[in-house]
């Protein structure tokens, strides 16, 4: 079992050593982490990563490989060689047909949505599975994991599956997008260079061949030319959002990050998930410390280019309500923030990953491409040479 794993570790060019492996191995023989998946991950990660900079490859190929194994107690006489298969899958997960889907009605409203869940914590005494109304798993309710209704609150589920949920009661742990990748990043470059404006700036230290052979053939010896270094005077924020249904677009947008790292000198970056509201934050991993996006507004004045990336697809409540954010209880809408930095900054644009014709099947792309003024583009080649004639206009 865990042999392919380490075979997979090797293979995402993590550098992990066969010594690393026994080590890893000698701690599992000594029950460390018996039948206990986060004891586990934690076990593997400790013997078998030792540069923090491999850590979130470590994690993708881990969630990959054992994608779907549970955490199972300790039971008196339980022997984990003989634990039936079927044991490890998840049987309440629901995949419901189109016909079914349209029987589960939501509950009428994101207010109506709340205070039914308060309902239901206070009747609740025990866990649930199946059906329609308590908090439980495998069912048609609202609230919990592994079901399906077209407007719910997630409760204890690794990832979203139908998109459909207004919040999402779990700790979840984003990774920041890598700025070092190449693969495919030439073309996005090429198409991000209409936003640079060359300047004359600094001092006179870059050699002027044209002006060189000119003066040289002007005056009949070798004149030396110089002339101030060219340089990149475009100031360039970008605020992404991560997690969620954004993990599906992770390979397309760091690419985009790393073409915007190596073509911009002047360039600040910012998470969100989401929507953006009061708070945003540098790195996934310590996400808690976030900056108040009223001290962006405040500190980068606007003549920076703003550019959001993300696919906007999210309930519409997270957009027009306060408490509609999936994770927190958000003060003011979302709308508000959007339209803070709007105002401030002269120009905005939104590149969204998702494919153009699938912008009208999401109510919630229509609410924010209203709030862009229509500066919503396709994460593509063309859609970046659209976004960029508009930041340059």
């Amino acid at each position: 079992m865990f042999i392919p794993f380490f075979l997979h570790l090797k293979e995402a060019k993590i550098p992990v050593t066969l010594r690393e492996f026994l080590d890893l191995l000698e701690g599992v023989e000594e029950g460390i982490a018996d039948f206990d998946v986060e004891a586990f991950y934690f076990l593997a990660r400790t013997a078998l990563v030792k540069d923090e900079r491999h850590i979130d490859k470590f994690d993708r190929v881990f969630s990959s490989y054992f994608r779907g194994l549970e955490m199972v107690s300790g039971e008196p006489g339980l022997d984990a060689a003989n634990i039936p298969e079927e044991w490890l899958r998840k049987l309440t997960e629901k995949h419901l047909s189109d016909e079914e889907k349209k029987l589960v009605e939501s509950l009428g409203g994101f207010e109506k949505l709340m205070e039914t869940l308060r309902q239901r914590l206070e009747e609740q005494r025990g866990r649930h599975q199946g059906g329609s109304k308590w908090i439980g798993t495998g069912g048609m309710s609202p609230f919990g994991a592994y079901g399906y209704n077209p407007e719910g609150v997630r409760i204890g589920q690794d990832q979203s599956r139908h998109r459909r949920a207004v919040k999402v009661w779990d700790k979840r742990e984003f990774a920041d997008f890598d700025d070092k990748v190449e693969l495919g990043t030439r073309n996005i470059k090429l198409a991000l260079k209409r936003l640079r404006r060359w300047v004359r700036e600094g001092a006179i230290e870059e050699f002027d061949l044209p002006g060189t052979i000119r003066s040289t053939a002007e005056h009949g010896y070798l004149d030396v030319q110089t002339r101030p270094e060219r340089r990149n005077a475009v100031k360039l924020l970008m605020f992404f959002d991560v997690g969620g249904s954004m993990d599906d677009h992770i390979r397309v947008v760091e690419e985009l990050f790393s073409a915007a790292r190596a073509e911009f000198k002047h360039m600040e970056h910012f998470y969100f998930h989401n929507c953006l509201y009061e708070g945003v934050w540098r790195e996934n991993r310590r996400r808690a410390d976030r900056t108040p996006t009223l001290d962006l507004i405040r500190s980068y004045g606007a003549d920076y280019k703003v550019i959001f990336v993300g696919d906007a697809s999210m309930s519409p409540y997270e957009i027009t309500h306060t408490g509609g954010s999936v994770e927190h209880w958000n003060q003011e809408p979302g709308e508000a923030w959007i339209r803070r930095v709007t105002d401030h900054f002269h120009r905005c644009v939104w590149l969204n990953p998702l494919p153009q014709d699938h912008w009208s099947h999401t109510t919630s792309i229509g609410v924010m491409r209203q709030l862009m003024t229509e500066r919503m583009f396709p994460l593509t080649l063309g859609g970046l040479e659209q976004a960029t004639r508009a930041l340059t206009r």
